[in-house]
This record gives structure tokens, sequence and C-alpha cells, in this order.
């Protein structure tokens, strides 16, 4: 059963310590990252994390449409913001991985998936949404699932089927009697692990960040009472270094998760495994 996504908050909780209201903390769990639909109910509804994806998306796009919209020779602030985020994912990230000549087609790709995914993180910090989208696994899962249709139909078209398996599967004559034992762990780590691990290290990662954030956020209410005061400005001293690690660990797992992407792409145009 979904719960209430106002649970998170932590100052919509009655529980205080040395309070005999018969409540104890009121830790957050697995209820923390379960909404109520918005509308509808079964199968087909719509909550809180898909309008914060949807909302993340139109912010994206409006952010961009709006800084080169009118590109100048001599750019304005955000122009010179758009054209500094999207150089540095160009340059620093897929020229460095993949090459100029062949990374340049993957550019807007690549840039679309670090500022989607940046901004599906930022939501965690953000008053009121005060969640992060990718905390939800069908999110990151969906994302790695691109990128892998990517990687997969790169390799085929470019080496066609034999040469495709031969790159997939690390074929490589020269193992041997283990190359039986070596194709088949190649294969499992490309087909299945890669694409798991792609979409759960960013999922793990939000997920643990913003349960510590809950944790130490409603650890400051609850702790808001009698001699608790005193700890409770320890727990919102955590708030704010938490939320400060969670700025840089957002733009991190952004930048690591195109970084793996170009990786697969890099590996799926190379001639050798």
């Amino acid at each position: 059963m979904s719960a209430d996504p106002t649970q998170v908050l932590a100052f919509e909780t009655d529980c205080h310590i040395f309070e005999n209201n018969g409540c104890g903390f009121p830790a957050p769990g697995l209820h923390s990252f379960l909404f109520k639909p918005l509308w509808g109910n079964g199968d087909v509804y719509f909550n809180k994390t898909m309008l914060l994806a949807l909302l993340g998306s139109l912010i994206v796009v409006a952010f961009f449409w709006a800084a080169f919209r009118k590109p100048k020779v001599v750019p304005g602030k955000l122009q010179m913001v758009a054209e500094a985020g999207y150089d540095f994912i160009r340059r620093g990230v897929v020229y460095e991985t993949i090459g100029k000549k062949e990374g340049e087609k993957y550019v807007p790709l690549v840039v679309s998936l670090f500022f989607f995914v940046w901004m599906m993180n930022l939501w965690s910090i953000i008053p009121v949404a005060q969640f992060p989208v990718t905390a939800i696994i069908s999110y990151p899962a969906v994302l790695a699932g691109i990128v892998y249709v990517v990687w997969v139909s790169l390799t085929f078209k470019r080496h066609g089927f034999v040469g495709a398996f031969k790159n997939i599967s690390g074929y490589d004559k020269s193992l041997g009697p283990v190359l039986p034992l070596a194709m088949f762990i190649e294969l499992l780590s490309n087909l299945i692990v890669r694409p798991f691990t792609h979409a759960v290290r960013l999922f793990a990662n939000m997920f643990a960040g913003h349960t510590l954030l809950l944790l130490f956020t409603i650890a400051t209410w609850y702790l808001l009472n009698g001699l608790g005061i005193v700890y409770s400005g320890v727990s919102f001293i955590m708030v704010i270094v938490m939320t400060a690690f969670e700025l840089f660990i957002q733009a991190l797992q952004a930048y690591v998760f195109v970084l793996l992407t170009c990786t697969f792409i890099q590996g799926a145009l190379a001639e050798n495994h």
C-alpha cells in the first residue's frame, strides 16, 4: 500500500523525544519512497515522481531553448552557462572517451542524458519536491535500457552479426581451452551485468543519500524538545553537511552515468573488444 508522501517531511510529524504520546522515532524506510497517486488508481496512475520527472524534462528543454533560441556571438549570461555545460560534456566526456570524429554525433544524446539525470537528482534538495526521482529504480533502469539498446545496435551496425558477437563475447582464439568459459563470462558481463550495474549504481547512490538526508532531517525535528534541543542542533548541522554533500554526489552520479555511456559506445565502435 502506498504511503502518504507527507510522511517524509520531518516538520509534519507530531512525535518528539521526551513526550509521552506513545510514538517513537519515525525512522525513514521504504514507505518514504512510496507515494499515493495524484490521479488514477490500480495499474494506471500518475504520482509525485512522475510529475517531477515530467517537470524536470520540461525544465531542461526550456533552459536550453531559452539559452540558444537567439544565439549571439557575444553570449549573454544564460547562453554562457548553457554553452559551458554543453562544452564540458562534449569535450570532457564525449571527446575524451570516444574521440572527436566518432563522438560528435553522440554529443546531443550524452548531453541530454547528463542534464536529465542531474535534474532528476537535484529534486532531492529542492523545497516542496524533496525527492530524487532516480531513487526509484524504474527511472535509472529505463535510462540504462536506452543506453543498452544504443550500445547493442551500434555494435551490430558497425561489425555485423559475426563481428558483433566477437566484440560482445570477447572472442580471442589465443585463449585456447579457456575460450568457452571466457566467452560465457564476457557475454554474461556485457549483456546482463553491465546494464544492471549501470542502473543500480545511480539508483543506489540516490536512494542511500536521500535516506540519510531524511534521517537527519527527521531527527532534527524529533529531538527538538527538552534536553534534546542540543542534539537537535547537531543533527541540523548534519542536515546542512549532507545537503552540501548531496549536491556534489548528484552532479557526480550524472557525470558517471554519461561517462559509462560513452565507454559503452566507444566499445561498440572499437575494432577489438
